[in-house]
């Protein structure tokens, strides 16, 4: 008896739980006076990625494979810890890059309002249409009619091409980044007044030679921003983008607007898009960004940043788990931050929700996952969903009184 009113009182708190969390989503979605950064979404990582096939990958974990684990024990310590933050879990290759989505347009359908796109350059086009991976892949007698399609739409012509690793993960469900860009504003036209949708943008320049003959990532600079940039406003439209500069405003830092809370209000950015720029290892590289626009005045993203820089807004702290009470503080502080819900497909692999279940109780405003529907790959039941359903809710940091 006692037992059966232990589960019976547990089963009762959680279906509570379930209840207050959409009562929370519910008015999340009808609160239009809440700030763009007192919700919270969830997105995808990586959300372009068709997979890479299966005996490249094979070819590539054998060549490199035997690298990672040398190269991390030569780091020294600092640079170890800033590695293990961002890739906590011993896995393979194959592992980290066990995922695949369908296009843009299905994703945002499903409910994610996060998006990311990793950016090539290629000013003259072509650069990328004949990957070493292929290639090498040929040389072993493996025609590319056995190999996982890959659509070369657009690789020809000049512009920022979206992949993960040049000559190696190249299968992408949109090649050309304005293609991506055109994907979304037409399914934001074909949604009017949506919730807000983020993008992060990675700027690719960190040289990954895994197979003979790769091409080496060209770098950034800030022409190849401003180009970025004129992309986003031609194809997007300016009107349909929240800029640095709205939400500086009068304030003399971006820093200062967002500590102030000048973020814009729901009603205000339904229909919009939030540009996040980032990158994977050379914050240097996003010095052309921010280099004469010290607030990002006139920029269509916000930086990757710290706190205490001028142009502080948006954070990149992807392990919930290690920065579980840093986060909170900096939500409340007025700062946009990204966690990640899973890491390399560990979680999905052991059916793990803790650091999903982290993030979410964070206040992180976008957690993103690589698993948001159910089937994957280690055929576990590992799915990530915003608590309560639905695809936005109120944050539970910094706007739960707002919303009771």
């Amino acid at each position: 008896m006692k037992n059966k009113g232990f589960y019976a009182g547990a089963a009762m708190a959680l279906g509570m739980m379930a209840m207050a969390a959409h009562a929370q989503n519910q008015s999340a979605q009808s609160h239009d006076d809440l700030k763009i950064n007192q919700i919270q979404i969830v997105g995808t990582h990586n959300s372009y990625s068709q997979g890479v096939d299966p005996q490249i990958m094979a070819m590539a974990d054998a060549i490199i494979g035997p690298r990672l684990s040398q190269m991390t024990a030569k780091m020294p310590p600092e640079a170890r810890a800033q590695y293990k933050e961002y890739h906590p879990n011993e896995v393979s290759m194959p592992e980290a890059l066990n995922y695949r989505y369908g296009t843009l347009t299905s994703q945002l359908d499903s409910g994610m309002r996060s998006l990311e796109l990793d950016l090539n350059r290629d000013p003259e086009g072509g650069r990328f249409l004949h990957p070493a991976a292929y290639e090498a892949a040929r040389a072993r007698g493996i025609p590319e009619n056995q190999l996982l399609p890959h659509d070369k739409t657009g690789l020809d012509k000049p512009g920022f091409k979206v992949m993960h690793i040049v000559d190696f993960d190249v299968r992408s469900s949109c090649n050309l980044f304005t293609d991506c860009l055109a994907e979304l504003r037409r399914w934001s036209d074909a949604h009017p007044g949506h919730e807000p949708v983020f993008i992060l943008l990675e700027a690719k320049s960190d040289p990954i030679p895994i197979f003979p003959g790769s091409k080496p990532p060209l770098p950034f600079t800030a022409q190849s921003f401003d180009e970025l940039d004129a992309d986003l406003f031609r194809v997007i439209g300016r009107d349909r983008i929240v800029t640095p500069d709205q939400v500086r405003g009068r304030y003399p830092t971006l820093e200062a607007g967002v500590k102030a809370g000048n973020w814009p209000r729901l009603k205000d950015a339904r229909g919009k898009f939030v540009f996040l720029l980032l990158t994977a290892l050379d914050t240097n590289g996003l010095s052309g960004y921010v280099g004469g626009h010290p607030n990002l005045e006139g920029r269509a993203a916000f930086l990757e940043s710290r706190p205490g820089q001028s142009y502080a807004a948006f954070l990149l702290m992807d392990n919930a788990t290690l920065r579980a009470r840093e986060i909170p503080d900096l939500v409340r502080q007025g700062y946009l931050v990204r966690a990640r819900a899973d890491i390399e497909t560990w979680e999905a692999k052991a059916h793990d929700l803790t650091r999903a279940t982290q993030a979410f109780a964070s206040g992180a405003q976008i957690v993103s996952t690589d698993f948001y529907k159910p089937g994957n790959a280690y055929g576990t039941d590992y799915v990530v969903r915003l608590p309560g359903g639905g695809v936005m809710r109120c944050n539970p940091v910094n706007a739960a009184q707002a919303c009771q």
